[in-house]
């Protein structure tokens, strides 16, 4: 995600250097009969290329300026948008060594991109300009200016497709099944120093937290497992155990560890069988309840329940399915994760169940003072901590792509932007230049109709060069994204053609205003100011 927002910070840039280039294009374009008669005047190549740079230079050392302030205001709202689980991002701050990289960049692209502007309004035709008449809108300059566009639409394109796979993504991964229903849902954490020896105690005074909590108005069920569903824990994974062809192996799947009423608290869907009872929390009692994904890869076009399936454990080699219900997505909603088998709290005879869940009728917030009371009437030195709604996982595993999302959209609006204002400063010098060429037409029976295609023609011809690059650069780029999309190829045709039709939208809008300046001119006043 990282390299993909560094990646669009490098093209707004490139952007904004082509946009800075064009804007000085049309600048000396407007200063030709200046420069023409400097040069006249015996002004040398350099002192009036050093002019041009200085003033180049000038605007972009009040644009760091301006740079800084903004960089301040937006790392205060990044900070503050940012999720909490972004690594380091409480020390996130102004840096002095990134202030000079960042300073002496804008100063570098400003000097290299200055340099063509500079050059051409430094070498002017002074027999032609100073003869009076002004040039072609397709005379010297303009295929320059049309490629700089041409490019700024090529690179903004790239960054449009680029937010609208995240878009996708995201309403993709809004609409994923994880599997249960986090919504209504408390979920904390209760530890205490156990001492193991002592396990069937453990187990009652679990067994008594869940009655209960059970009891308590509005409480609709209680459970507790190894780990929380989106909790950022870690479960274990099983190792490959010898080869024995008559039973199903474990291999490659995940375990966790659940109380009885896991499945039926998180309304996780069972698929076939049935899930754990109290009888089933017990050492000795070697059954377990798997998903289906592993069901489907272990046992293909027939029934799990009923078969045995091979454990790592060598004290216990097998165990035989009961259950098989719905995969749960348990280490992130954008990940399908690995198949998974469920055992019982008391499996091993060593319960580990530490992250609870209380499914309630109402707001989960609202019961948090609740259960904190409870759990300490049945044992004041446990310790209850992270107390949180299970839909502020649901929000925290989110929140990584809702802040790309937004940073890469906020790049791709500000590109598009700045594109649609190049490609107006365009057609607008185009509209200038050709003042007395439509001035003519019009003379000659052109209807404004006619000059308003023409302009936005023009225009459009643009869009269309650069979308065509854009294309074919975003569907090589986009391939670099694979990782951050869910549910939608990095060439999803449905964007491309999305992008493609609000970008042509835009840009006949940013040609509209010259094209309409150009069809209201009036041909006598045309000719007479030529």
């Amino acid at each position: 995600a990282i390299l993909a927002l560094m990646g669009a910070v490098v093209f707004l840039l490139l952007i904004a250097c082509a946009n800075v280039a064009n804007l000085l294009l049309v600048r000396a374009s407007l200063r030709e009969r200046e420069m023409a008669m400097r040069a006249a005047l015996g002004g040398s190549r350099w002192r009036l290329v050093s002019q041009m740079l200085a003033e180049a230079l000038l605007l972009s050392g009040l644009g760091t300026l301006l740079g800084v302030a903004f960089a301040w205001l937006g790392i205060h709202l990044l900070v503050g948008l940012a999720p909490a689980t972004l690594p380091r991002i409480e020390s996130t701050a102004i840096d002095w060594r990134v202030m000079v990289f960042a300073a002496t960049a804008g100063l570098a692209a400003t000097a290299v991109f200055g340099v063509v502007p500079a050059m051409r309004a430094a070498t002017p035709d002074v027999n032609q300009v100073l003869r009076g008449g002004r040039t072609s809108g397709f005379g010297a300059g303009h295929l320059l200016r049309d490629t700089v566009v041409v490019a700024s639409v090529a690179l903004s394109f790239v960054l449009l497709i680029g937010s609208g796979l995240m878009f996708r993504s995201f309403l993709e991964l809004r609409r994923v099944d994880p599997g249960y229903r986090p919504h209504g849902i408390l979920t904390f954490f209760a530890t205490r120093d156990w001492q193991l020896t002592r396990q069937q105690g453990r187990l009652e005074l679990l067994r008594e937290i869940q009655a209960r909590l059970r009891a308590l108005p509005g409480v609709e069920n209680v459970t507790a497992a190894l780990v929380l569903p989106l909790g950022g824990g870690s479960r274990p994974k099983n190792p490959a155990p010898p080869p024995r062809p008559v039973l199903a192996s474990s291999e490659g799947a995940d375990f966790q560890q659940v109380l009885p009423g896991y499945f039926e608290t998180l309304h996780t869907p069972l698929l076939a069988g049935r899930t754990f009872t109290e009888d089933d929390n017990a050492p000795g009692r070697n059954v377990v309840v798997i998903d289906q994904l592993l069901a489907e890869k272990a046992f293909p076009n027939e029934s799990a329940v009923g078969k045995r399936i091979l454990l790592p454990d060598p004290a216990t080699p097998w165990a035989e399915v009961i259950g098989v219900v719905a995969h749960q997505r348990l280490n992130s909603l954008s990940d399908p994760g690995r198949e998974t088998i469920y055992f019982s709290d008391g499996f091993w005879g060593i319960g580990v169940s530490r992250s609870w869940m209380v499914r309630v009728a109402g707001d989960p917030a609202k019961y948090a003072a609740a259960v904190r009371a409870e759990v300490a009437k049945v044992d004041r030195k446990m310790v209850v901590s992270k107390m949180q709604p299970m839909e502020a996982l649901v929000d925290r595993d989110q929140a990584g792509m809702r802040l790309s999302l937004l940073l890469i959209g906020t790049f791709a609006a500000i590109a598009v932007l700045l594109a649609s204002v190049g490609l107006y400063g365009v057609l607008a010098t185009v509209v200038r230049q050709r003042t007395a060429e439509i001035g003519v037409r019009m003379a000659l029976g052109a209807a404004p109709a006619g000059i308003f295609k023409l302009i936005v023609g023009h225009g459009l011809r643009l869009t269309a060069v650069g979308l065509a690059i854009g294309l074919l650069a975003a569907l090589g780029l986009t391939r670099l994204m694979t990782t951050m999309l869910v549910g939608v190829k990095a060439t999803d045709p449905a964007t491309f053609a999305a992008m493609t039709l609000g970008f042509l939208l835009i840009a006949a809008v940013a040609s509209w205003v010259p094209a309409a300046r150009a069809a209201g001119l009036d041909a006598n006043a045309a000719l007479h100011e030529e």
